[in-house]
C-alpha cells in the first residue's frame, strides 16, 4: 500500500516549551509522549503531544527555537491545525471549558459537513476541535485514559490541516495529480480534499487567498506538516514519485522513532511523508513516556552535551493524579 493514508503529524513553533508543555497537558489533555530534541539542532526541544500511546496520526509536535522572531499569519503557509473530539457534545464541553481557563476561541461554526470550534494559544498559534460527529473513515486515537479531560470529550487525533495558498490552481494540482487527494466539496474560496479511507484523520482544507501578504514563519506558527505512509517501502515510492515530478526532497531520513521524506511545495510550506512506525512506545515504559529526556541512539554519545545545554523541564505525570474536570 502506498498512498497515503492521512495526517501523520503537525510541527510548530513555540515561544515557550514549558508554557507549551502546559498547555497541551492541563488544557487540552494531550499526552507528551516524547520528550527529546530537534535532531538537526541539538540545542532545541522537540516535544511529542499525542493520544494515550503515541499513535501515527494523533501527534502535534513542538520546537522551541531560541531567539527566533514571532512569527506572522497570512498566506502561503500551514494556517490552522484540527484535533479530532468525539462529537458535537464534546464542543459544548470544551466551549466552556475555554471560556473557565481564560482560552481565546471563536464558538462552534459549521465547517462543511462538520462541526468546529476554533481557538488559538499564548502564541496566537491557530488550531481547531473537529467534532467526529457520523466519521466513517480514518480510526480516531485512543484518548489519554489519565489525563485532566473527560474521555467521553476528549482529544482522540488530528483533523485537517488548513492551508491558506495564493495559488489555488497549483495547489489542486499538488493534492490531486501528485498526492492523490480529491477534492470532495468546496464553500466559496474554501475547498475540501480527502485521501484513503477518508473522514477527519484523512482531510486537508484549502484556502484561497491571494490578497494577504505571505506568512512569516516564527513563534506561533506552523513549520511543517507530514502525511501518513505505511512503511519503509511506501516512503521509498514516494522519494521516487516526488522527485519524478521534479521536486527537490531531502532523500529518506531515519527519525528513530518513524522514517521521514522531506520537500518544499511552496515558498511557505513543507511538507513530510513519515512512516506509521516503529512509534514512540520502544525506548520508554508506557507509564512514564516524555518524562525523560529520551535520545535516538545516534545522538546516545552526545548525552551529557545535550543535557548540560538544553533546560530542565519537569514533565513528570506519573506521580501525579488529573481529576476529570467536568463542567
Amino acid at each position: 500500500m502506498n498512498g497515503l493514508k492521512g495526517m501523520h503529524h503537525v510541527t510548530a513553533i513555540t515561544s515557550s516549551a514549558e508554557k507549551n508543555y502546559d498547555f497541551f497537558t492541563n488544557v487540552l489533555g494531550m499526552r507528551l509522549v516524547k520528550k527529546t530534541v530537534n535532531q538537526d539542532d541539538i540545542n532545541t526541544y522537540h516535544l511529542f503531544f499525542a493520544d494515550d500511546r503515541g499513535n501515527a496520526g494523533t501527534d502535534m509536535t513542538f520546537f522551541d527555537f531560541q531567539g527566533i522572531p514571532k512569527g506572522s499569519h497570512g498566506t502561503d503557509e500551514i494556517h490552522r491545525t484540527s484535533f479530532r473530539v468525539p462529537d458535537d457534545a464534546a464542543l459544548g464541553y470544551w466551549t466552556k471549558r475555554f471560556d473557565r481557563l481564560g482560552i481565546a476561541h471563536d464558538g462552534i461554526r459549521r465547517q462543511f459537513d462538520r462541526q468546529v470550534l476554533p481557538f488559538s494559544d499564548f502564541d496566537g498559534q491557530l488550531y481547531q476541535l473537529v467534532s467526529d460527529e457520523g466519521d466513517s473513515g480514518v480510526a480516531p486515537g485512543i484518548a489519554w485514559q489519565n489525563g485532566p479531560v473527560p474521555l467521553e470529550f476528549a482529544i482522540t487525533g488530528l483533523g485537517p490541516i488548513v492551508l491558506r495558498v495564493s495559488d489555488f490552481t497549483y495547489m489542486k494540482k499538488l493534492m490531486e495529480d501528485v498526492l492523490g487527494y480529491s477534492e470532495i466539496d468546496a464553500s466559496g474560496d474554501i475547498h475540501l480534499f480527502e485521501v484513503g479511507e477518508g473522514g477527519n484523520g484523512a482531510r486537508v482544507i484549502v484556502e484561497y487567498n491571494a490578497v494577504l501578504p505571505r506568512g512569516r514563519q516564527g513563534f506561533g506558527t506552523v513549520h511543517h506538516t507530514a502525511f501518513r505512509v505505511e512503511d519503509h517501502d511506501a516512503l521509498e515510492h514516494w522519494i521516487d514519485r516526488m522527485e519524478g515530478f521534479g521536486f527537490r526532497t531531502s532523500g529518506r531520513v531515519d527519525r528513530f522513532y518513524f522514517e521521514s521524506l522531506y520537500a518544499r511545495v511552496t515558498p511557505g510550506i513543507l511538507i513530510e511523508f513519515a512512516t506509521d512506525g516503529p512509534g514512540f512506545m520502544g525506548d520508554e515504559p508506557y507509564e512514564t513516556l516524555g518524562e525523560k529526556l529520551a535520545l535516538p541512539p545516534f545522538l546516545e554519545s552526545k548525552r551529557e552535551q545535550i543535557e548540560n545545554h538544553v533546560r530542565y523541564i519537569d514533565t513528570v505525570r506519573s506521580t501525579k493524579t488529573f481529576e476529570k474536570e467536568y463542567e
